[in-house]
């Protein structure tokens, strides 16, 4: 006889911490002692706090709705800045 799995219930151990992976305020900065390749990412901490929030949450989306849009804040001022560098540079 198989046994059904049972995922188990997400724990509330009191409230969401508030997400921290906020833009930072050069993005020259973090790639400072870097190697500049595509998967080099200033954003990279607000995409770990969105998946370790999913992984919490057993992957339910509307729990961490904060923590997505602090990651696309981050990734739409990095991208904003990085085409203001490209303009300024010709």
């Amino acid at each position: 006889m198989a046994t059904k799995y049972i995922p188990p219930e997400p724990t509330n151990s009191g409230p969401e911490p508030a997400p921290t992976g906020q833009q930072p305020t050069n993005y020259k900065q973090v790639f400072e002692g870097r190697v500049v390749t595509k998967f080099v990412d200033p954003c990279e901490q607000a995409a770990k706090e969105s998946m370790a929030c999913l992984n919490r949450h057993s992957y339910d989306r509307d729990q961490c709705l904060d923590f997505f849009q602090a990651y696309r804040d981050c990734k739409q001022e990095w991208l904003k800045q990085r085409r203001v560098d490209r303009a300024n540079r010709q």
